[in-house]
């Protein structure tokens, strides 16, 4: 008997584009063919969303333990009873805290591998309130759960990879921040989670500038030529083939991007760019170098259009692939459909169906 991997699904902000993008994603029953989709929430909360998209016939059973999944089947594992007041479109301290229950219990799920892998539907970090601390996203959040400080942001769609030396950090903050130490970190992660996870044997990497023209030989700055070639140096050094650093705005102009495995950017905005406008519906958020395996969509909660069944379920369904498929190369004795394939094995076009 077949042995489908369980996917933890975080709900998100009720009040965003998540709960609908789930929804629409498991509507088509043919992903329980991939995997047993478990989504961490409460029966009204799915109710309410189930009523604004029109799903009166989308039954999805009610699970008060995990040991209760109901295999081949999208299940809801009740994370909260009480009735919750959900407004779309709009930014309320419900949201956040809802969506912040539902990750900590997922999360939990996730550390002592009672599900296989973990895909986070989006949330506001401004609405997430975790008493002595601030919450500065998914990624750093998981990292910490995991005891782990050598992980990094990877995006990932069927042509380009992007990783990224520093994250959620103001842009003002980047240069300081940037260090050969750091990058070599980096870079290492990066290496680790190409091999282990996409099967890569000998990944090419390659390294962004920080400054326009990758600092023009210390013309426009300094840290191109002392950091981030010295890093790239000491890399080479240690068997990695990493190459850089590369003017951002021709490496991607002229498609150079074709000819390695993944490009490590400086920064959030420098990688984030130029992978969403190449594949902004298809995009995957992964984190690497984390004991345990996360996705996610690569766009946020969208309040602009939450309730108004416009949200694009691509990435989110892509995000579920990828954790699928990710789980395939990292875990034993998953057996999954013989015509599986990698990340995303129900082409849009085969797949989508009209709302």
């Amino acid at each position: 008997m077949s042995k489908l991997p369980i996917i933890g699904i975080t709900i998100g902000d009720i009040n965003g584009i998540g709960p609908e993008i789930i929804l629409k994603t498991f509507h088509d029953h043919r992903i329980a063919n991939y995997c047993t989709p478990v989504i961490f929430a409460s029966p009204k909360v799915i109710s309410f969303w189930k009523k604004q998209l029109n799903f009166p016939e989308f039954n999805i059973p009610y699970i008060k333990t995990i040991d209760q999944v109901h295999p081949k089947k999208t299940n809801l594992l009740v994370c909260w009873e009480e009735e919750v007041e959900i407004k779309p479109g709009e930014i309320t301290e419900k949201g956040g805290q809802y969506a912040l229950k539902s990750l900590e219990i997922a999360t939990q799920h996730l550390k002592e591998q009672k599900i296989h892998a973990l895909v986070t539907a989006p949330l506001n970090k401004n609405n997430i309130n975790i008493p002595g601390e601030k919450f500065t996203g998914h990624t750093e959040y998981l990292a910490k759960q995991d005891n782990n400080s050598d992980y990094a942001m990877l995006l990932i769609n069927d042509d380009l990879r992007v990783g990224l030396v520093t994250g959620h950090i103001p842009l003002k903050d980047v240069a300081s921040k940037i260090t050969v130490e750091g990058i070599l970190s980096k870079i290492g992660t990066i290496e680790k989670s190409l091999k282990k996870d996409f099967s890569i044997t000998k990944p090419r990497i390659a390294l962004l500038g920080l400054n326009p023209h990758a600092g023009d030989n210390g013309l426009l700055g300094n840290e191109d030529k002392d950091i981030i070639a010295v890093a790239c140096t000491k890399a080479q050094e240690n068997g990695t083939l990493a190459y850089g650093p590369y003017p951002a705005d021709g490496f991607f102009g002229s498609h150079l991007y074709k000819k390695f495995d993944v490009v490590l950017a400086m920064y959030h905005d420098q990688g984030l760019i130029p992978f969403k406008y190449m594949g902004f519906e298809n995009g995957v958020n992964f984190t690497a170098g984390l004991s345990f395996i996360r996705t996610s969509p690569d766009h946020g909660t969208a309040y602009d259009i939450a309730g108004k069944n416009k949200a694009d379920e691509s990435s989110f369904r892509n995000a579920l692939y990828a954790a699928i498929d990710l789980v395939r190369t990292r875990v034993e004795n998953i057996e999954l459909e013989e015509n599986f394939l990698p990340f995303s094995p129900l082409k849009k076009e085969r797949f989508r169906i009209d709302f």
